[in-house]
């Protein structure tokens, strides 16, 4: 089982979704944890009832992950009150559903891009900046980046430059014994677009007639390589973008 005592883990837009699920595996492996989030501090404070009952440090930082200047004080909290930062995960983006391209607005753009594309990208410079020797830096990507679909250029191209980031950040931190992977999960069910599990139900049915295991992937399976990437298991794995899609290819 993977030992996260003594590491503190900082995991941007972790009061819900995949990385809620995140927060609780590394709290459960004995991780402090700092939950981020931009608006709903209900849910944060629920996050942090729940990981302080594990009996895990835990805090919650609000920030606008958009501006620069708040992605630099989210760091400068987060080791102000734990000391360190060693695990980095960089996640925090907004949920849009399919839109036509021809249709995809300025607006649209820009809002979305302002989160999931900035606010990754400066999370992940400030992670290479702040994180520990041996530290790790995860970004939780998204399963079209690997083929196009129709319909989701401005859904996918968000993720496509902190991606490439990643990829930079490489042989940059390499030196430092620091891993720089991604993870790139498959439809999720429960969050996202599939949050509701009465909406979409062609979508979903489309997209579990593309996948070989003939289901949508579960919190727990992205959980699952959160932790391997986390751990010692991964100390020589780096440069990674690693599906988890049931071997779905489109």
């Amino acid at each position: 089982m993977t030992n996260l005592r003594n590491k503190m883990a900082l995991i941007t837009g972790s009061s819900r979704g995949l990385c809620k699920a995140i927060a609780e595996r590394y709290a459960a492996l004995g991780a402090d944890i700092v939950i981020h989030y931009s608006k709903n501090e209900i849910a944060a404070e629920a996050m942090v009832s729940n990981i302080k009952a594990m009996g895990a440090n835990v805090i919650a930082l609000q920030a606008d992950i958009s501006k620069e200047s708040e992605v630099e004080r989210l760091f400068s909290e987060s080791k102000r009150a734990f000391g360190k930062i060693d695990i980095v995960v960089a996640n925090a983006g907004l949920e849009m559903e399919e839109s036509p391209d021809s249709e995809f607005s300025e607006e649209q753009f820009d809002h979305l891009f302002s989160i999931s594309t900035t606010g990754a990208y400066f999370t992940m410079q400030q992670a290479a900046l702040h994180v520990e020797d041996l530290g790790r830096i995860i970004y939780v990507a998204t399963g079209p980046t690997a083929f196009p679909v129709s319909g989701m250029s401005g859904w996918t191209g968000r993720k496509m430059t902190p991606g490439y980031l990643m990829d930079v950040l490489v042989p940059e931190m390499g030196k430092r014994g620091v891993t720089v992977n991604s993870i790139v999960p498959f439809a999720v069910d429960g969050v996202g677009v599939f949050a509701d599990a009465n909406k979409h139900p062609e979508l979903r049915q489309s997209l579990m007639e593309s996948c070989p295991m003939g289901r949508l992937g579960e919190v727990e399976d992205v959980a699952n390589v959160a932790e391997f990437f986390a751990g010692n298991l991964s100390s020589f794995v780096s440069g990674q973008h690693l599906m988890v899609n049931g071997g779905a290819i489109h």
